[in-house]
């Protein structure tokens, strides 16, 4: 499984998640370890539908190996 802030790359995607939604906090940041777990966070923390975290996790991870 790939971690959630390695990019494929090697490059740390933790300060692109923090900065692209704010209410997640840099603990849960370290904490994610998968796509879902994001989908999850970005749920809870926006107050959004599944289906509409999973189109905005998608979006930003479009050319990226999460």
């Amino acid at each position: 499984m790939t971690d959630i802030v390695n990019d494929g790359n090697g490059s740390d995607m933790r300060s692109e998640i923090a900065s692209k939604w704010s209410k997640i906090s840099a603990e849960d940041v370290k904490e994610l370890k998968t796509k879902d777990d994001l989908v999850a966070q970005v749920q809870s923390k926006y107050q959004l539908d599944k289906a509409q975290a999973q189109k905005d996790v998608d979006a930003f991870a479009k050319g990226r190996q999460l």
